[in-house]
Protein backbone atom coordinates (compact mmCIF):
# COMPACT_ATOMS: atom_id res chain seq x y z
CA UNK A 1 0.00 0.00 0.00
CA UNK A 2 1.43 3.36 -1.03
CA UNK A 3 1.87 6.17 1.50
CA UNK A 4 1.82 8.67 -1.37
CA UNK A 5 -1.46 9.66 -3.03
CA UNK A 6 -2.04 9.91 -6.78
CA UNK A 7 -2.48 13.68 -6.38
CA UNK A 8 0.87 13.98 -4.60
CA UNK A 9 2.58 12.08 -7.43
CA UNK A 10 0.93 14.34 -10.02
CA UNK A 11 1.87 17.53 -8.14
CA UNK A 12 5.48 16.40 -7.84
CA UNK A 13 5.81 15.47 -11.52
CA UNK A 14 4.20 18.75 -12.61
CA UNK A 15 6.59 20.70 -10.37
CA UNK A 16 9.84 19.13 -11.60
CA UNK A 17 8.81 19.38 -15.27
CA UNK A 18 7.57 22.97 -15.02
CA UNK A 19 10.66 24.15 -13.11
CA UNK A 20 13.31 22.78 -15.43
CA UNK A 21 15.29 24.76 -17.98
CA UNK A 22 15.83 23.78 -21.60
CA UNK A 23 19.04 21.77 -21.89
CA UNK A 24 21.01 20.43 -24.83
CA UNK A 25 20.39 16.89 -23.63
CA UNK A 26 17.44 14.83 -22.44
CA UNK A 27 17.28 14.97 -18.65
CA UNK A 28 16.56 11.84 -16.67
CA UNK A 29 14.12 11.87 -13.77
CA UNK A 30 15.76 10.65 -10.61
CA UNK A 31 14.25 9.15 -7.48
CA UNK A 32 16.36 9.81 -4.37
CA UNK A 33 15.69 7.81 -1.22
CA UNK A 34 16.90 8.25 2.33
CA UNK A 35 16.68 5.12 4.49
CA UNK A 36 16.42 4.71 8.26
CA UNK A 37 16.73 1.88 10.79
CA UNK A 38 19.31 0.11 8.66
CA UNK A 39 22.87 -0.69 9.66
CA UNK A 40 24.89 -1.46 6.50
CA UNK A 41 27.55 -3.13 8.65
CA UNK A 42 25.18 -5.52 10.43
CA UNK A 43 22.01 -5.84 8.35
CA UNK A 44 21.86 -7.92 5.21
CA UNK A 45 22.43 -5.66 2.22
CA UNK A 46 19.56 -5.91 -0.24
CA UNK A 47 19.90 -5.82 -4.00
CA UNK A 48 17.26 -6.10 -6.70
CA UNK A 49 16.51 -4.99 -10.23
CA UNK A 50 13.37 -4.83 -12.34
CA UNK A 51 12.36 -3.66 -15.79
CA UNK A 52 9.94 -0.74 -15.76
CA UNK A 53 7.23 -0.22 -18.34
CA UNK A 54 8.79 2.85 -19.96
CA UNK A 55 12.36 3.89 -20.83
CA UNK A 56 14.21 5.53 -17.94
CA UNK A 57 17.19 6.59 -20.05
CA UNK A 58 17.29 7.53 -23.72
CA UNK A 59 20.95 6.54 -24.03
CA UNK A 60 23.33 4.13 -22.36
CA UNK A 61 27.09 3.95 -22.85
CA UNK A 62 27.66 0.28 -23.57
CA UNK A 63 30.31 -1.90 -25.13
CA UNK A 64 29.73 -5.40 -26.48
CA UNK A 65 32.39 -8.09 -26.16
CA UNK A 66 30.96 -10.22 -28.89
CA UNK A 67 31.10 -13.00 -31.40
CA UNK A 68 30.68 -12.20 -35.09
CA UNK A 69 26.88 -11.99 -34.92
CA UNK A 70 26.77 -9.74 -31.86
CA UNK A 71 29.54 -7.55 -33.31
CA UNK A 72 27.46 -7.02 -36.44
CA UNK A 73 24.36 -6.18 -34.37
CA UNK A 74 26.37 -3.71 -32.29
CA UNK A 75 27.85 -1.96 -35.32
CA UNK A 76 24.39 -1.65 -36.89
CA UNK A 77 23.13 0.04 -33.70
CA UNK A 78 26.18 2.31 -33.39
CA UNK A 79 27.29 0.57 -30.18
CA UNK A 80 31.00 0.10 -29.39
CA UNK A 81 32.18 -3.48 -29.67
CA UNK A 82 35.31 -5.60 -29.36
CA UNK A 83 36.17 -9.28 -29.80
CA UNK A 84 38.39 -11.45 -27.62
CA UNK A 85 41.43 -10.72 -29.77
CA UNK A 86 40.82 -7.02 -29.16
CA UNK A 87 40.88 -7.62 -25.39
CA UNK A 88 44.19 -9.47 -25.63
CA UNK A 89 45.84 -6.18 -26.65
CA UNK A 90 45.44 -4.99 -23.03
CA UNK A 91 47.93 -7.71 -22.03
CA UNK A 92 46.20 -7.89 -18.60
CA UNK A 93 47.41 -4.38 -17.72
CA UNK A 94 45.11 -3.28 -14.89
CA UNK A 95 45.29 0.48 -15.48
CA UNK A 96 44.56 0.18 -19.20
CA UNK A 97 41.66 -2.22 -18.62
CA UNK A 98 40.18 0.01 -15.91
CA UNK A 99 40.49 3.15 -18.07
CA UNK A 100 38.75 1.38 -20.98
CA UNK A 101 35.93 -0.11 -18.91
CA UNK A 102 35.17 3.14 -17.06
CA UNK A 103 34.24 4.81 -20.37
CA UNK A 104 31.04 2.76 -20.26
CA UNK A 105 28.05 2.40 -17.99
CA UNK A 106 27.76 -1.28 -18.81
CA UNK A 107 29.62 -4.05 -20.60
CA UNK A 108 27.87 -6.90 -22.40
CA UNK A 109 29.37 -10.20 -23.51
CA UNK A 110 28.21 -13.08 -25.72
CA UNK A 111 27.41 -16.03 -23.46
CA UNK A 112 29.96 -18.32 -25.12
CA UNK A 113 32.72 -15.72 -24.57
CA UNK A 114 31.83 -14.63 -21.06
CA UNK A 115 33.67 -17.42 -19.24
CA UNK A 116 36.81 -16.78 -21.31
CA UNK A 117 37.12 -13.11 -20.34
CA UNK A 118 38.91 -13.66 -16.98
CA UNK A 119 41.58 -15.68 -18.79
CA UNK A 120 42.20 -12.78 -21.15
CA UNK A 121 41.81 -9.79 -18.80
CA UNK A 122 42.38 -11.26 -15.34
CA UNK A 123 40.17 -10.23 -12.37
CA UNK A 124 40.17 -6.46 -13.00
CA UNK A 125 36.60 -6.14 -14.33
CA UNK A 126 35.21 -8.06 -11.36
CA UNK A 127 37.16 -5.92 -8.89
CA UNK A 128 35.81 -2.65 -10.31
CA UNK A 129 32.24 -3.96 -10.55
CA UNK A 130 32.19 -3.94 -14.34
CA UNK A 131 32.02 -7.64 -15.20
CA UNK A 132 29.92 -7.96 -18.39
CA UNK A 133 26.27 -8.96 -18.41
CA UNK A 134 25.71 -12.04 -20.53
CA UNK A 135 23.81 -11.69 -23.81
CA UNK A 136 22.45 -14.49 -25.96
CA UNK A 137 21.10 -14.85 -29.48
CA UNK A 138 17.58 -15.56 -28.22
CA UNK A 139 17.14 -11.83 -27.49
CA UNK A 140 18.07 -9.12 -29.95
CA UNK A 141 20.77 -6.70 -28.86
CA UNK A 142 18.37 -3.80 -29.45
CA UNK A 143 15.85 -5.30 -27.03
CA UNK A 144 18.57 -5.99 -24.46
CA UNK A 145 19.67 -2.35 -24.61
CA UNK A 146 16.05 -1.22 -24.18
CA UNK A 147 15.80 -3.54 -21.18
CA UNK A 148 18.87 -1.88 -19.67
CA UNK A 149 17.49 1.61 -20.37
CA UNK A 150 14.21 0.61 -18.70
CA UNK A 151 15.67 -1.15 -15.69
CA UNK A 152 15.97 0.16 -12.16
CA UNK A 153 18.35 -1.34 -9.60
CA UNK A 154 18.29 -0.79 -5.85
CA UNK A 155 21.35 -1.86 -3.90
CA UNK A 156 22.27 -1.01 -0.33
CA UNK A 157 25.97 -0.27 0.00
CA UNK A 158 27.77 1.65 2.75
CA UNK A 159 25.48 4.68 2.95
CA UNK A 160 21.75 5.02 3.67
CA UNK A 161 20.86 6.91 0.52
CA UNK A 162 19.93 5.60 -2.91
CA UNK A 163 19.40 7.30 -6.26
CA UNK A 164 17.99 5.73 -9.42
CA UNK A 165 16.69 6.94 -12.79
CA UNK A 166 12.95 6.26 -13.09
CA UNK A 167 12.17 8.13 -16.30
CA UNK A 168 13.13 10.96 -18.62
CA UNK A 169 11.63 14.29 -19.57
CA UNK A 170 10.41 13.01 -22.95
CA UNK A 171 7.91 10.63 -21.35
CA UNK A 172 4.25 11.53 -20.88
CA UNK A 173 3.36 12.51 -17.31
CA UNK A 174 1.30 9.36 -16.76
CA UNK A 175 4.23 7.24 -17.96
CA UNK A 176 6.56 8.91 -15.44
CA UNK A 177 3.98 8.26 -12.73
CA UNK A 178 3.64 4.58 -13.71
CA UNK A 179 7.42 4.10 -13.61
CA UNK A 180 7.72 5.97 -10.33
CA UNK A 181 5.00 3.97 -8.57
CA UNK A 182 6.38 0.64 -9.86
CA UNK A 183 9.93 1.53 -8.74
CA UNK A 184 8.80 2.61 -5.26
CA UNK A 185 6.64 -0.49 -4.76
CA UNK A 186 9.57 -2.68 -5.80
CA UNK A 187 11.92 -0.93 -3.37
CA UNK A 188 9.42 -1.31 -0.52
CA UNK A 189 9.27 -5.06 -1.24
CA UNK A 190 13.06 -5.26 -0.75
CA UNK A 191 13.11 -3.51 2.63
CA UNK A 192 12.89 -5.58 5.82
CA UNK A 193 10.36 -3.16 7.40
CA UNK A 194 8.81 -1.78 4.21
CA UNK A 195 7.71 1.84 4.50
CA UNK A 196 9.06 1.99 8.06
CA UNK A 197 12.56 1.96 6.56
CA UNK A 198 11.88 5.05 4.44
CA UNK A 199 13.10 8.36 5.85
CA UNK A 200 12.51 10.48 2.74
CA UNK A 201 11.81 10.34 -0.99
CA UNK A 202 12.58 13.10 -3.49
CA UNK A 203 12.32 13.35 -7.26
CA UNK A 204 14.16 15.70 -9.60
CA UNK A 205 15.35 16.07 -13.16
CA UNK A 206 19.10 15.80 -13.80
CA UNK A 207 19.76 19.53 -13.42
CA UNK A 208 16.45 20.62 -11.94
CA UNK A 209 15.00 21.48 -8.54
CA UNK A 210 14.15 18.61 -6.19
CA UNK A 211 10.63 17.94 -4.89
CA UNK A 212 10.09 15.89 -1.73
CA UNK A 213 7.26 13.40 -2.11
CA UNK A 214 7.65 11.68 1.25
CA UNK A 215 9.20 12.34 4.67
Amino acid sequence: MSKISKQEFEDAINYILENRKQRKFVETIELQIGLKDYDPKKDKRFSGAMRLQHLCKTKVRACVIGDVEHMEEAKALGVDCVDLDGLKKFNKEKKAIKKWAKKYQILLATDALSRKIPRVLGPTLTKIGMYPQVITHTQSLADKLDEIKSSVKFQLKKVLCLAVAVGNEKLEKHQIEENLIAAINFLISLLKKGWNNIKSMTIKTTMGKPFKIYG
